[in-house]
């Protein structure tokens, strides 16, 4: 299997390697990716996932060569050919077309983007948390060209990122958006020296699992439930959240009283 799961210390590094088609993502690697991350959430050790994929690229979307044998073969190209990735909104944990698409998680994954990360595998990048993309890096909804929906959250999760008209712009057109336009409209949060995406993801990864991890999390999930809330109720749901964790931020204000973290430091 080229999905690869590493420890280090309280982060959890999950790599994609599949050189031969610049990761581009399978049946078979998509339920991979989807049980390391299910596997990340479930170890009380790990607080922090980084999200890589090897040799230079971040994922090439869904395998095209793959989805052509599909339809070449008669007993997978039926009506229900696409039935194992039907799911109910209601669904705890259901499966993406990439894999861990479809879930939320209830701790934060940072994506370290390399190369190409276009189709499928923008998604993927989408559905992490955060976004660390080296300078020569691109995003592009490539899958346009022929035909191929997004069905793994981008029609969702871009205009929420970067708003509507941006990601009309990038939905309808389908064309390459670099480094630095990625950052100017927000669709990336970092941007590295190529080649040193996966090192300054995981320093990133660190610096989170340092930090008090109820209040994080607390906030992390009100901030990702909030979006069809009226206003009152996603208040409400914030104070419900953030009530629970008081008691550790006068924590930190104790230490804070004490000299630490003065003038931004963390």
């Amino acid at each position: 299997m080229t999905v690869h799961i590493e420890k280090d210390g309280e982060v959890t590094l999950v790599t994609l390697e599949r050189p031969e088609v610049r990761n581009a993502v399978d049946a078979e690697h998509a339920r991979a990716l989807y049980e390391a991350f299910l596997a990340f959430d479930a170890d009380n050790s790990a607080k922090v996932a980084v999200f890589h994929g090897a040799h230079g690229h971040y994922c090439a979307g869904w395998d095209l060569q793959s989805g052509a044998k599909m339809l070449n073969e008669p007993q997978d190209a039926g009506p229900d050919m696409f039935a194992a990735l039907d799911f109910q909104a209601e669904d705890s944990q259901p499966l993406g077309p990439m894999g861990p698409s479809r879930l939320l998680l209830s701790k934060p994954v940072i994506a370290a983007v390399s190369g190409a990360a276009v189709a499928g595998g923008m998604e993927l990048a989408l559905w992490c948390d955060m976004r660390v993309m080296e300078e020569d890096a691109y995003f592009g909804v490539y899958c346009r060209r022929f035909g191929v929906p997004l069905i793994d959250g981008g029609t969702v999760r871009l205009p929420r990122l970067v708003g509507m008209g941006h990601a009309m712009d990038l939905i309808l057109t389908g064309r390459k958006v670099e480094a630095k336009e990625a950052l100017q409209m927000g669709l990336c949060n970092r941007v590295v020296s190529k080649g040193t995406a996966r090192e300054a993801a995981l320093l990133l990864a660190r610096q989170l699992a340092a930090f008090p991890q109820k209040t994080m999390l607390a906030d992390r999930q009100s901030a990702y439930t909030q979006w069809d809330l009226p206003m009152p109720q996603a208040l409400k749901q914030e104070w419900d959240r953030g009530r629970d964790c008081i008691g550790e931020g006068l924590q930190g204000a104790a230490r804070f009283a004490g000299g630490q973290g003065r003038h931004g430091k963390f």
